[in-house]
């Protein structure tokens, strides 16, 4: 894929009916045949994506279900974690995260992270692990996956669960390994602005574990063995037909997606990286990019005026997860770096059809702010 010039006007954060231009008429035609077959919860076009997600990703087994933080409550749930379990958590991610753990009656310990990457580490997870700890989060955020290595080293010696959190990280790779391929379970949300997006909520775990994703499928189907016979106490979260037919379809562009957005992330690094601070890679990892963030010192002021010329913004995240009143409780003391970084960050437009004019624009824009 090419990166084009076009005329600049607005230039939005995520342009979903652009991406979905090319592909409307296979879109259309997943709603007729869906329409038509009536296998709107579950069915073949489930069971497919479900195959070819598992494939993709690099495990054994995935489980479809509603959304992604259904996911991560499903994992906790179907390992049996809960009351009197403690989950790490990163504080630099979306609350959801923290809230998958709390819905499961545990309590999330929230660690700091890296100041390059901003993401969860080795070194923080391994100061935060006590005897009641029974599994680490780890969030895969912006697109980029931590250095698994060293993680699964400590959480392996450790004896607790790796739990990857792929929300933003569909495609991306560490040491040619893809995200969702690493711990005990992987979740993914399939929300329609994320790197593989639905066309309304949906969501998937990912294991090489066969007995957890039996008891997972279990779980979100109301707790049924059979149709009939009801042997746990289970939820309503399963991935609706059309979803997955149009993840189906999606899927068979995601690499190219990505690939641009590797692209358009080259160019603001070159043309913003001696001006304004910019997550670093870590070592061994391929990034997909899913936000473009920058660190500057007025956020909202910065904010406002790349608005008011055209060019929309994103906050990501404004507070740091122990600084919402909703997770006060478990806030055990500072975290500097997550709390500095939620002061500063800001996500500039970041998706597969922006134009080498409109990058050209926000970079510009941005210098002649600073």
């Amino acid at each position: 894929m090419t990166l084009v010039h076009n005329q600049i006007g607005q230039v939005a954060f995520l342009d979903l009916a652009a991406l979905h231009a090319p592909i409307r008429h296979r879109l259309d035609a997943a709603w007729e045949h869906t329409l038509l077959g009536s296998g709107f919860i579950g069915g073949a076009a489930v069971a497919a994506f479900e195959e070819r997600w598992a494939e993709y990703c690099g495990t054994e087994h995935c489980v479809g279900v509603a959304n992604g933080t259904d996911a991560i409550e499903l994992v906790l749930a179907g390992l049996g974690v809960g009351p009197g379990d403690e989950v790490l958590v990163p504080a630099n991610t979306f609350v959801a995260t923290a809230e998958a753990v709390v819905a499961n009656g545990a309590t999330p310990v929230f660690v700091d992270v890296d100041p390059g990457s901003l993401l969860i580490t080795a070194g923080t997870i391994a100061a935060a692990i006590t005897p009641a700890t029974r599994a680490a989060l780890v969030v895969h955020l912006y697109g980029q996956i931590p250095d698994m290595d060293a993680i699964s080293a400590v959480t392996t010696a450790a004896g607790i669960h790796l739990i990857e959190d792929a929300a933003q990280a569909h495609g991306a790779t560490f040491h040619g390994r893809r995200a969702g391929s690493f711990g005990t379970a992987a979740t993914f949300s399939f929300y329609p602005g994320k790197n593989l997006g639905a066309l309304g909520d949906g969501g998937a775990v990912v294991t090489d574990d066969a007995e957890l994703a039996s008891e997972i499928r279990t779980l979100a189907n109301h707790g049924r063995d059979t149709h009939l016979l009801h042997t746990r106490r289970g939820r309503n979260s399963r991935l609706d037909g059309l979803q997955a037919a149009a993840l189906d379809i999606k899927l068979d562009y995601l690499d190219r997606w990505n690939h641009h957005r590797r692209m358009v992330h080259r160019l603001y690094r070159q043309q913003l990286g001696d001006i304004v601070e910019m997550l670093t890679n870590v070592p061994g990892s391929v990034p997909v990019h899913h936000l473009e963030v920058i660190r500057v010192d007025d956020r909202d002021g910065m904010r406002q005026a790349l608005n008011d010329r055209g060019i929309q913004t994103g906050v990501h995240y404004a507070s740091a997860c122990h600084q919402h009143p909703a997770f006060a409780e478990f806030n055990r003391g500072p975290l500097p770096v997550s709390e500095a970084a939620a002061d500063r960050q800001l996500s500039l437009p970041m998706h597969p059809t922006l134009t080498v004019d409109e990058v050209d624009y926000v970079t510009r824009t941005v210098r002649g702010l600073l």
